[in-house]
């Protein structure tokens, strides 16, 4: 593990986006963006590394939130096996790197120390400034244009061989179930993560709006391979004014396009929300499979009548996901919380199942002759061909004479069919229906 540290906006995030090659942490000029400690794989002439950025280490946070930022950097540290130290050219060496550089010697890890910002050679004199630091090697780079990125890789990598060797073993490759952990702010997206990983590895304040870049931590649980997504809370958009606010709201729902099952967080102290319902809304048109966890249960329990009411106003505002399960948790007290685990693989199950072709169409047969379909311009809606074209969500195509003939009542009649025939009792199905004319495609 590579860790990157510094004090704020040095540019740790636009070198960490370099070094796994993609936007993986949000940049921005104004400082204090990263906070969590955020986790990507990356590799340099086929050596695998795991890299991870660090919110700004400050002497003196002013307020609660930066006094948690620089302990998940400290945490970083210590996880690490390689750190690399980042300057800035522009203000020069500082007080705030002299007291960062005396911690990192007292830990006594490899060290490799990096001024950014240094966009050509003709101003690697600025370099001179940081040898105040009682180091004999500086790197000078420009994460944001490449200069000097090369040699430093090749540093990494030199690093890590003489830890590891020439050939480091790699993890076995299996199926990895991406969970993307959304709701609004401060409804416990952040608490749930640690609770499930074991460790403070999110950051979580009762400030609203604490988590910003969408955060990746993998974890494992009775063998199985889990990848958590802690999200920026969503809120609506007459309340994100704030370009940095935009963006983490962005990232947030491209975590849902890219997981396999969306945990919706509700605040079970107040109960379910318009916001809820809007975010549930984007799970359920991106096809994904939901659990929907009912969170600071422990607040009501005490008050039977009002947990059970929570739980039926849940289901009844939900109701357009009637196959998402509902659980009630605590993930402060950690009541309930390892049974999401039981619930995910048999979601994931079911959302990778794939039918045979035969047993499909003999279903439709059966079907259709139980219940006919309708009539459309004085004839009768006839159903050819039916066959699965994708899983994640199971995708089923089903050719017929007249496709906008099918009122919606019928379709929602044959999904449900679907469901209780193939056990699809807890993910979302997509049935489309084409002209037998038309071209094939998914």
């Amino acid at each position: 593990m590579v860790a990157i540290v510094g004090r704020p906006n040095v540019g740790k995030s636009t070198l960490f986006n370099r070094i796994v090659r993609q936007r993986k942490a949000l940049v921005d000029d104004q400082p204090g963006i990263t906070r969590d400690r955020i986790y990507a794989q990356a590799s340099w002439d086929e050596y695998p590394f795991l890299v991870v950025d660090t919110g700004g280490l400050q002497e003196k946070g002013r307020n609660q939130i930066d006094e948690e930022v620089s302990r998940q950097a400290i945490q970083a540290i210590e996880e690490a096996d390689l750190i690399i130290f980042v300057g800035d050219a522009k203000t020069g060496s500082t007080a705030e790197d002299q007291l960062i550089s005396q911690i990192l010697r007292k830990g006594n890890k490899p060290l490799l120390y990096v001024v950014n910002k240094i966009d050509g050679p003709e101003q690697e004199q600025l370099l001179y400034d940081f040898y105040q630091l009682g180091v004999s090697e500086i790197l000078p780079v420009s994460a944001a244009h490449g200069h000097g990125f090369k040699k430093l890789m090749n540093r990494i990598v030199d690093e890590l061989m003489i830890l590891f060797g020439e050939s480091p073993i790699e993890e076995e490759t299996g199926e990895i179930i991406r969970l993307a952990i959304v709701g609004r702010p401060n409804a416990g997206k952040s608490s749930l993560i640690n609770r499930l990983v074991g460790d403070d590895r999110c950051l979580v304040s009762e400030e609203p709006g604490t988590t910003r870049d969408s955060v990746d931590t993998e974890i494992e649980f009775r063998g199985k391979k889990y990848q958590l997504i802690d999200t920026a809370g969503i809120r609506r958009k007459g309340k994100t004014r704030k370009k940095i606010e935009k963006i983490s709201v962005i990232k947030a729902i491209q975590s849902i396009e890219k997981c396999h099952i969306a945990i919706l967080i509700i605040d079970g102290e107040l109960g379910i929300t318009d916001q809820d319902c809007r975010i549930a809304g984007y799970i359920f048109e991106r096809g994904k499979a939901c659990i929907i966890a009912i969170n600071k249960i422990d607040l009501v329990k005490k008050d039977p009548s009002r947990r059970k009411r929570l739980l039926e106003e849940t289901r009844y505002a939900l109701k357009f996901m009637p196959y998402a399960p509902t659980i009630p948790i605590s993930a402060l007290t950690g009541e309930k919380v390892l049974k999401i685990f039981p619930l995910v693989d048999k979601i994931f199950e079911q959302y990778l199942t794939r039918i045979p072709t035969s047993k499909l169409n003999q279903f439709f047969e059966e079907i259709t002759f139980k219940h006919e379909p309708p009539m459309f311009r004085n004839r009768r809606v006839k159903f050819y061909y039916a066959t699965q074209v994708s899983t994640a969500p199971p995708t089923i195509v089903a050719f017929c004479n007249f496709p906008d003939g099918i009122h919606f009542s019928y379709k929602r009649y044959l999904v449900n069919e679907i469901r209780k025939k193939f056990s699809f009792d807890m993910i979302p199905v997509r049935l489309i229906f084409r002209a037998r004319t038309s071209k094939y495609h998914t």
